[in-house]
């Protein structure tokens, strides 16, 4: 047999050996692809992982020795992307982590804590408006003149100046009230209501009149207060 007969006949049988290679590593890759595919998954495969393997080769009248040699990476290439398929095709069918549904209701939020009352001393009992008796007053004050009526305890300027207008300008008026003209003074007094019985007013001016000095008298005496 001449050498340029036998090469060809070495050609053509290493294009078929190289062809049924391929399709059998072909069959392999997609049975590995059917059985690794979940069973619950309805989605369907890539059309490269499940295309039909290729027919064999004709006969090829006169191959070339380059077609032979190119043959093995045109098949490493298809082998690669049915892999990369497979692999695609894998992550589409596996489902994405359970995340927090957020169905939109809101937290209620804790009912604010009752606000606790802040310590006071207990207020003194005021009489109810319409109560008590009016203490008779005066038009104006004796000609000795007017009592600092701040020497009082809870008697400031303000309320000197009310109690003025109302015709009370010595202490003995006040020490001189009843407890019906107490709680009638108690309620009138608009922005101090309950001051007299709280500070005790009727006791404070029976001293004063008397002459008798009190602790708050002398600080009030001293400058210390007003």
């Amino acid at each position: 047999m001449r050498p340029g007969l036998a090469i060809f006949w070495a050609l053509v049988l290493a294009v078929v050996i190289a062809a049924v290679v391929g399709y059998a590593l072909l069959t392999l890759v997609c049975k590995d692809s059917e059985a690794s595919a979940p069973a619950s998954s309805g989605a369907p495969q890539s059309e490269d992982a499940v295309s039909a393997p290729a027919a064999a080769p004709a006969p090829v009248a006169a191959p070339s020795a380059g077609a032979a040699m190119a043959a093995e990476p045109e098949q490493a290439g298809a082998d690669e992307t049915d892999a990369e398929a497979e692999v695609e095709a894998e992550a589409a069918e596996t489902p994405a982590a359970d995340a927090p549904a957020n169905t939109g209701a809101v937290t209620p939020a804790e009912p604010a804590a009752d606000p606790v009352p802040a310590s006071a001393e207990p207020a003194a009992p005021v009489a109810a408006e319409g109560e008590g008796v009016k203490p008779k007053g005066l038009d104006a004050p004796r000609d000795s003149g007017a009592d600092d009526l701040k020497r009082i305890k809870g008697v400031g300027p303000k309320l000197e100046v009310m109690l003025n207008e109302m015709g009370y300008y010595h202490f003995d008026q006040i020490a001189a009230w009843s407890a019906d003209e107490v709680a009638w003074v108690d309620q009138n007094l608009k922005g101090f209501k309950g001051r007299v019985s709280r500070d005790s007013w009727v006791d404070q001016a029976s001293k004063l009149a008397t002459g008798e000095e009190t602790e708050f008298s002398k600080r009030v005496d001293k400058g210390d207060v007003y």
